[in-house]
This record gives structure tokens, sequence and C-alpha cells, in this order.
């Protein structure tokens, strides 16, 4: 077993809690590790999970979890843990991992899920649909659709995304979140391979040759999984076919790191925004 073997590793520093009298993690911490990493595994795969089990009408248990250790971490070492799907049963499907420091193995493990009824944890086939998502992620094939348009075309997805985000969760006021500006904007909503929308942006021209990028929003469980990252890159890819030559937008400071990471440089001061602290932010196309 190899990092390279997995997709998704979860990066995790042991904490001071997390070892024993002989100064190594405590062996029941890496079922913890794993299953931490089992949650960014859901992520990737663009699949929030509770959602995603009430939709799939079962929901997944654990029937067998086995560990094999050939190394100890310690205290503020940083590891990562690789899942993989392995395979895929009639009811069930078998999980991989594998706890590495840098590429050296310390302990690998299989876990054994069953899909069930939830109300009686009684056995259900595995869903086509989940069996096609576990298989395109492993093959490397995109988790996201990022649909393009208007917002006629897309603003039912787009609202609910940013009426979760902006008004349920940060607290703006509604007022402050619609204006005239969306139905003249374009959008773009992506989604997962059930089609649910998880995340959104739009794009205006803000003076001549110059695009502004605007209402970026995840879903709250989706941050983290770049899914946020393919709308901002599609958003970046509309302005560039209009001839636009620099892209502007105004973060959240809290989420300026995130476009640092896609080539944006801060300009100017901080200032407020709806009550929250932003930063503008530009970037030549």
């Amino acid at each position: 077993m190899k990092r390279a073997d997995f997709r998704l590793a979860e990066r995790i520093r042991v904490r001071w809690a997390e070892i024993d009298a002989q100064k190594i993690v405590f062996n029941g911490h890496y079922l913890t590790y794993i299953d931490t990493a089992v949650g960014a595994y859901w992520r990737a795969l663009a699949l929030p999970y509770e959602q995603t089990v009430v939709y799939l009408g079962g929901d997944m248990y654990m029937r067998k979890s086995t560990l094999e250790y050939q190394g100890s971490a310690r205290y503020d070492d940083v590891l990562e843990i690789g899942i993989r799907c392995t395979r895929v049963g009639t009811s069930s499907m078998i999980m991989s991992a594998g706890v590495f420091r840098q590429d050296e193995l310390l302990v690998s493990g299989e876990l054994v899920y069953v899909f069930a009824d939830p109300a009686t944890q009684t056995s259900k086939p595995v869903p086509q649909e989940l069996r096609d998502v576990l298989q395109a992620f492993e093959a490397g094939k995109p988790r996201v659709d990022v649909r393009v348009g208007t917002w006629n075309e897309l603003g039912g997805d787009a609202r609910a995304i940013r009426t979760s985000v902006f008004v349920d969760e940060q607290k703006i006021p509604a007022d402050m979140e619609w204006d005239e500006a969306d139905a003249s904007c374009i959008h773009a909503v992506a989604v997962n391979r059930f089609g649910v929308p998880l995340a959104t942006g739009r794009l205006l021209e803000h003076v001549p040759g110059v695009a502004k990028i605007g209402r970026m929003a995840v879903v709250k469980s989706m941050r983290g999984s770049r899914v946020g990252r393919s709308v901002l890159d599609s958003v970046m890819l509309a302005a560039r076919a209009q001839g636009q030559h620099e892209v502007v937008l105004h973060a959240q400071t809290s989420a300026a790191p995130f476009y640092a990471r896609a080539g944006f440089s801060e300009r100017g001061p901080v200032f407020e925004e709806a009550g929250i602290a932003h930063v503008e932010m530009v970037r030549a196309l």
C-alpha cells in the first residue's frame, strides 16, 4: 500500500491527548482518524452525507473494521489518511485506508459497510446511482458539473444556495442580498452527479475590460472540497470569453486565502460590507 494509491487523503496533526503512556498514538485513535477521512471522502465525492442518504433511502452501517499496525505516530506528527473504495458488492462496500507519515505507511485498514434501511437496519442493495458515483470518482472522472447561464435558467438553484449561506447562515438581510443585477449577470451553479446544487457565483461587467465576480457561495457541508473553485474557474472562463482582461471581487476576509490560492491579490484596505469585513481582490486574465 502506497500513498499514491489514494485519490483522497485527509491531513491530521496528532494532538497531545491522543498519545498514551508509551508516548505514541493510542491504537484506538486510528479508527477516529480513518472515520474523519471517510467524511472527507464523501465531500470529495461532492455528496453531502445527510442529504444523500435521505435521497438514497438508506444509510451506511459499519459491519467490520480491521487495522494492521506497522509503525507508530507520535505527538505533533502530520499524518495523511488515505481512503479509497475498493469494492462495491450487492449490499456492501469495502473501503481501504492507509495512515501515512509522509510516504511511510504506519497503519493499514479495511472497513466493510452495509447499505441498509435506517428504520429496520436490514440490508438493501447499494443503489446504482451511488455505485456509479464511487466508480467514477475512483476512475478520476469529474465530481460536479458546472452549469453557466442566465438567472432565468439557474436562478432557482442559485437562490436556494445564496439564501442558505448568506441569509440563513450569515444573517445578511434578505433585502440586501437580492438586486436587479441578477437579471443581467452570468451565473454559474455547480451540481453533483445527483443534480444537487452545491455552489454558485455570478459575473457582471464592472467597467469596460474588467469583470466583477460576486455572490460566491458554497453550501456548508461542501466547503474545502474544491467545489467552490470549480465555480470560480468557470466564471473566470466566462470573463475571458467576453474579452475581459481583469476580474475583481470583494472577498470576505475569511475567504481571502481561497481567492489568493486562485491567483488573486488584495488591493486596498479592509472595509465593511453587509456588516462583514471584506477586502477587494483582483486578478489579470
